[in-house]
């Protein structure tokens, strides 16, 4: 091993990567609780060792170079690895305990946390996981969870919004159905089907028909404020519905409809209280879903 030339700065990396995670110096210097000129001569810092731009100003905004793109990854590495030492080193992974609220939509807490809660057991097996199966917004400077997964970023400034990834939807439908009904062949075929909603069918009708659809209240006579409810619907051959691919794939006699339409994108926000930075349960759990949500659509 090189010692004197292996003098990588982790304080300078870690500013580095809160940047890019928080979207701005300010950000990330209340996030790391520093001084935005200490922050900014961190990553100022780097550059220079590294002799690379790592960013660069796009009207108010950064944005990453090519260097810091390349850069990105291997730093993430580099902070689960020191995230691990840490929970190693003094046993907080298996000593940590007390409850942590979750809150997520009805479908995303039935098919998608059970495998992350799964996980996160093994790692944590003292820390009490409570979900919170909702499609309201949680407040949580209220309390009303502790962790958030969303599908809008969140705007209040004493919460911590991560993008963890994207995932895709289609128009879906049991075989049953479209045996029976026919299967569209066009956009325009679509409005002779029946459709289930999640609720509100005047917002559902406002999100669906800029795709060219067509459709009227009519197409909407079933639905539910709940997702789980209106899934199963459309698995009881109940008409075409909009849901998740990643759900979709797991669901057997689920078909998708229109296949080659172009797939409808929504974020995944993680979402807290500032507090993550001082409860060692609540960063556990957070890291974790950052890590699974990251890997577990597409």
């Amino acid at each position: 091993m090189d010692w004197k030339s292996n003098a990588f700065d982790w304080n300078q990396a870690r500013a580095f990567l809160a940047t890019v995670e928080e979207g701005s110096l300010s950000a990330a210097a209340r996030a790391l609780n520093l001084t935005q000129p200490t922050l900014g001569r961190q990553v100022a810092a780097l550059e220079a060792q590294l002799n690379v731009v790592l960013f660069e100003r796009v009207g108010r905004s950064l944005s990453l170079t090519p260097s810091g793109i390349e850069l990105l990854d291997h730093v993430r590495i580099m902070s689960e690895a020191a995230n691990r030492i840490s929970l190693t080193a003094s046993g907080q992974s298996q000593t940590i305990e007390g409850q942590v609220r979750i809150s997520a939509s009805d479908i995303m807490s039935a098919y998608m946390l059970p495998t992350a809660i799964k996980e996160l057991r093994q790692v944590a097996p003292l820390v009490e996981i409570d979900v919170v199966a909702t499609n309201e917004i949680s407040n949580l400077q209220l309390r009303e969870a502790d962790i958030a997964i969303r599908h809008i970023r969140p705007e209040q400034p004493d919460l911590i919004a991560k993008l963890v990834n994207e995932a895709s939807a289609h128009f879906y439908a049991s075989k049953s159905y479209l045996d029976l009904r026919g299967r569209p062949k066009t956009i325009a075929d679509m409005a002779a089907h029946d459709f289930i909603s999640f609720g509100d069918n005047d917002r559902m009708i406002e999100l669906l028909n800029p795709y060219g659809l067509g459709l009227a209240p009519k197409n909407f006579r079933l639905g539910s404020v709940n997702g789980f409810v209106s899934w199963k619907m459309a698995q009881n051959d109940l008409g075409i519905i909009v849901m998740s691919d990643d759900v979709a794939a797991n669901t057997p006699g689920m078909e998708r409809v229109l296949p080659d339409m172009e797939a409808m994108v929504f974020p995944i926000w993680l979402t807290a209280h500032r507090e993550l930075h001082t409860s060692r349960r609540i960063r556990l759990v957070y890291d974790h879903l950052a890590k699974f949500l990251a890997r577990a659509f597409g």
